[in-house]
């Protein structure tokens, strides 16, 4: 039989929201992979794993989720993450791996399992899709992700700032990804597209540390760099004629 690599979306942080299937699935798996930095602590990927599967059927392998400067020594650590991936499933039929969010958006898992595509000749790969930061924090906030024909733009701002500027001054809702690091630059960008009082923003969704307020309250000092924003448009009043 070949061997099988799943991605398995646990959502943002609170593990009641991990979807059944996804429970399934890393219970199903002869191994469950949490991808940790090398500084050592455990992610969020990790502690949400640890409600569902034992702790001796999980393996820590590391990658270099924090290196932002150097690019050779970051993809030498993709490249042995990836390795010891495979030689994972040489070993065994089936192995999951656990990534925050969904694994088909900005995940670890897409660059993974490109890489253990061309180290493993064969390997069946899957996702199961999990809960986004960006629907969690809709919930938790009341902000109204879309309505009728409104566009819905997702821009990580590690991209810079400029990419979000062109998404705020166009149509539809624009939610900004992995901002905290330069949150007074996304302040500015709201005010001046005339956004800022309607906005909201979240990190930590569903952890003890969970916070979710206003765009209005940003000082501009850094927040969390796994912070969530949702920018709405301006709507107007009344119902109906929107689905």
């Amino acid at each position: 039989m070949s061997s099988r690599l799943v991605g398995v979306g646990v959502g943002p942080g609170d593990p009641e929201l991990v979807t059944v299937k996804g429970v399934n699935a890393l219970r199903a798996a002869d191994v469950v992979v949490v991808p940790v930095m090398d500084t050592g602590e455990r992610g969020r990927a990790e502690a949400t794993v640890l409600h569902y599967v034992a702790a001796e059927k999980v393996v820590r392998v590391v990658f270099a989720l924090n290196e932002r400067t150097d690019r050779a020594r970051r993809e030498a650590a993709w490249d042995a993450a990836g390795e010891r991936v495979a030689g994972m499933l040489r070993e065994r039929r089936s192995v999951a791996f656990a990534t925050i969010g969904d694994p088909n958006v900005y995940s670890t898992f897409t660059y993974l399992a490109q890489t253990v595509g061309e180290l493993v000749p064969g390997v069946v790969v899957e996702t199961v899709p999990g809960i986004t930061a960006m629907q969690d924090l809709a919930a938790r906030s009341g902000a109204v992700l879309t309505e009728g024909t409104e566009p819905l733009t997702l821009v990580p701002v590690t991209a810079g700032s400029a990419v979000l500027k062109e998404a705020l001054a166009g149509p539809g809702t624009v939610v900004a990804y992995k901002f905290g690091r330069q949150a007074g630059e996304v302040a500015e960008a709201l005010r001046e597209t005339g956004r800022l009082d309607d906005a909201v923003w979240g990190s930590a969704l569903g952890l003890p540390e969970e916070s979710v307020r206003s765009a209005a309250e940003m000082d501009g000092r850094p927040l969390p760099y796994l912070s969530t924003l949702i920018a709405p448009p301006r709507r107007g009043g009344g119902r109906g004629g929107k689905l």
